[in-house]
């Protein structure tokens, strides 16, 4: 009977151990939920950043698909995307970006050495407008519809897999809205 106890600690870690494993493999960390998914942005309360066309409400609910992009020139997965976004930009994707709890000079000259893919901007300097739109950190990008709802929110930098596997997909579904 006392060999049974000795056995029994390394088998309750080994089962523990087994469904963390189980638990890990099974979440996608970009595929978070999202309150907001199918529903309107959040109302935008940004300021603007420099002398760049400011982001607003309107723009976001104007027909057609469009990116909402949150980032900050201190971001190092930000500065990664930053390509990806150049060419979504040029394929004809309206992007609008959220520049995150950032200073102006900084955001601005992200924006003169890496090039602004961004048709409209606003600034988040408090963060409220990253608190309302659930953020879990930056980057993260929201799909929108004509309409102004939220299809998809992808956290993480875009890379050329997640494009094929998450981005294009959620542009089609919000183009068929």
């Amino acid at each position: 009977m006392a060999r049974i106890w000795l056995f029994l600690p390394p088998l309750l870690f080994a089962a523990l151990a087994l469904l963390f494993f189980i638990g890990m493999m099974r979440d996608d960390p970009n595929g978070m939920p999202s309150m907001l998914e199918g529903r309107e942005v959040p109302a935008l309360r940004l300021t603007p950043l420099g002398e760049e066309r400011v982001l607003t409400d309107a723009l976001l609910r104007q027909p057609g698909v469009k990116l909402l992009n949150v980032w900050a020139s201190w971001c190092a997965p930000c500065r990664a995307e930053h390509p990806m976004l150049k060419r979504l930009a040029d394929e004809g994707i309206p992007i609008y970006g959220i520049n995150y709890k950032d200073r102006p000079a900084d955001a601005l000259a992200f924006l003169a050495e890496l090039g602004n893919p961004f048709a409209a901007l606003g600034a988040d300097a408090n963060g409220r407008m990253g608190i309302e739109l659930g953020l879990f950190g930056i980057p993260e990008t929201f799909v929108i519809d004509g309409e102004g709802r939220i299809i998809l929110r992808y956290a993480g930098p875009i890379t050329e897999q997640e494009l094929t596997r998450r981005i294009r997909p959620a542009l089609a579904e919000a183009a068929a809205n």
